[in-house]
């Protein structure tokens, strides 16, 4: 037996076991100095909580003065696989109507979230369906019109 067949092992181990660990990808808002559950309600405003958190991630639709979003998501991949979303927290920040301090946090996570099913099935579209040949030859014969003097389009050159 070889001298270098421990190191062999070794190297060879250590190549499978680097294969098997996922890539973790951080994305959305990431908490530097204070995290989005840090902000209390009633005493924060507006200005120091873009102070503490900055800009949110996204604003509500029908109250974006009110409610604030801050987003963030964790996924792995594993070679080959498609990521998986490991985790995810949404902190909504509501201020009071009309005023700049904080009414309300609430932080939600992965389980407060619901699988939307999507519908596989496809709308027909109106009128027959083409086939392969069809297609491939469906303006053999038709022709084009030829081109006039004039900028006129669907003129016909005279004769």
């Amino acid at each position: 037996m070889s001298r270098f067949a421990p190191l062999l092992v070794a190297v060879s181990l250590a190549g499978l076991s680097a294969a098997c660990a996922p890539t973790i990808g951080n994305n959305g808002f990431q908490a530097i100095d204070a995290k989005p559950q840090d902000v209390v309600a009633g005493t924060d405003t507006k200005e120091t909580v873009l102070a503490k958190l900055g800009s949110p991630s996204t604003t509500s639709t029908f109250e974006p003065d009110q409610v604030w979003y801050y987003i963030s998501q964790t996924t792995e991949k594993y070679t080959y696989n498609r990521p998986v979303i490991s985790r995810r927290t949404v902190t909504e920040i509501t201020f009071e109507d009309g005023g700049d301090k904080v009414a309300a946090v609430r932080t939600l996570g992965l389980s407060d979230g619901e699988q939307i099913a999507m519908n596989s099935n496809e709308t027909p579209t109106r009128g027959r369906s083409l086939t392969v040949l069809e297609q491939l030859l469906g303006n053999v014969g038709r022709g084009q019109l030829p081109r006039t003097e004039e900028d006129i389009p669907g003129q016909r050159r005279p004769d």
